[in-house]
């Protein structure tokens, strides 16, 4: 009697819809991420977008098999499990709503939504899912950057005592120049927001993360400070805005502020993040993305400052599947590590972090921070509500 063999696992079949900026991101890590880690075996099957002869091009360039114009016909394919949403945040909703609806595992770019009320939607049509087996998650991909995750670990393991407070800048110059052009990204109605959305809601979720509490009150303030830009045939309103400024009160007594700038002359992508407890302190910049300081406050005073911990040894988060020590890696392999993570769950049948409750979580602040500032950065409750997020 010949013995059975076992069969194959089941081709998880990858769908993505957008393919611009985060589009080719995320292509490049689904590219990419079964090279380096040990995944579920997957397919690049279709790439979606609305210009046929533009995501044709994208596709052939990116490692898809085919391209498509419609994503509601996509999403219905049988050979279809998973939908990776690189859309503008007006699309959010509408796509991943269907797609879960549909059995599709989701994984949609931050921040969830445009509206706290499309947040909720979204939410509650994951949770739905969830109970039939079905995964969704965030991608809040600096959650991936190996020295942001050593960071966290150097907290839970009361490395840093009690934390007390946190300074937390996010600051790019893309729109420094009053000339530059009028995009989807300066229309509310397309992007919800300006900075604040785009990424101070990194920030936000980095403060939430590090440390595992929830803000609870925050006072903020929304500056245009360049009202018109120039558009296809005359200047346009701008009605998001160029930097935000918030201070937050969390969970655990935790104070923390956050500034947001697109009109940050001479920083270019800087993510910076401070953190300060009874026992020591952790900073960390984007621009140096494998490097950490610490300070050990328990050492004698004639001892302590900050030392740089070059994050690329093995035993350092994410960094056994890459380079040598001393090899340093990139800004793109977060998201390969996002894919990673969200295979992987899809595999266990277990949670994803980020939750769609974890990205309403900081939807919520987003939208506390904007109404504080439309009244004049009042301080403004967060409301939890039923989706709160877990262990805060």
């Amino acid at each position: 009697m010949i013995p059975s063999k076992t069969p194959p696992p089941k081709l998880l079949g990858v769908a993505m819809i957008g393919y611009a900026f985060m589009g080719k991101a995320h292509s490049n890590a689904w590219r990419n991420v079964a090279s380096f880690f040990d995944v579920p075996a997957f397919g690049q099957k279709v790439l979606v977008g609305r210009d046929a002869g533009a995501v044709a091009e994208a596709a052939a360039k990116y490692g898809w098999a085919e391209s498509a114009t419609d994503w509601r016909t996509v999403i219905t394919r049988d050979d279809i499990d998973i939908v990776d949403i690189c859309a503008p945040g007006w699309m959010h909703a509408e796509i991943a709503i269907a797609a879960l609806e549909a059995g599709k595992h989701v994984l949609v770019e931050k921040p969830l939504a445009n509206t706290l009320a499309e947040a909720e939607l979204m939410t509650a049509a994951a949770a739905k899912a969830r109970a039939k087996g079905v995964q969704s998650m965030v991608g809040f991909n600096y959650r991936r950057v190996p020295a942001l995750a050593l960071a966290k670990e150097l907290i839970a393991e009361g490395r840093l005592g009690t934390v007390r407070h946190i300074r937390a800048a996010y600051l790019q110059d893309w729109l420094a120049d009053a000339q530059a052009p009028m995009t989807w990204r300066l229309r509310k109605e397309t992007a919800g927001s300006g900075a604040l959305g785009d990424i101070a809601s990194h920030a936000i979720d980095q403060i939430q993360y590090l440390i595992g509490q929830t803000v609870l009150e925050t006072s903020g303030v929304l500056k245009t400070f360049v009202s018109q830009r120039p558009g296809q045939n005359s200047f346009e309103n701008v009605t998001v805005d160029d930097a935000a400024w918030a201070t937050f009160w969390l969970t655990g007594g935790v104070g923390a502020s956050v500034e947001a700038s697109r009109v940050a002359t001479g920083q270019k992508n800087s993510l910076q993040i401070e953190i300060y407890g009874t026992n020591g302190s952790l900073s960390f910049n984007l621009e140096n993305l494998n490097e950490l300081q610490f300070l050990d406050g328990t050492l004698p005073v004639r001892e302590q400052g900050f030392r740089r911990i070059l994050v690329n040894e093995p035993d350092h988060p994410y960094l056994h599947a890459w380079w040598p020590q001393g090899h340093i890696i990139g800004w793109e392999h977060t998201f390969t590590h996002q894919i990673r993570d969200f295979l992987t769950a899809i595999k266990d049948g277990s949670e994803p972090s980020p939750s769609f409750e974890e990205g309403l979580q900081v939807q919520r602040v987003l939208s506390a921070v904007e109404e504080s500032a439309n009244n004049k950065s009042t301080v403004t409750t967060v409301n939890l509500g039923a989706f709160a997020t877990k262990g805060a």
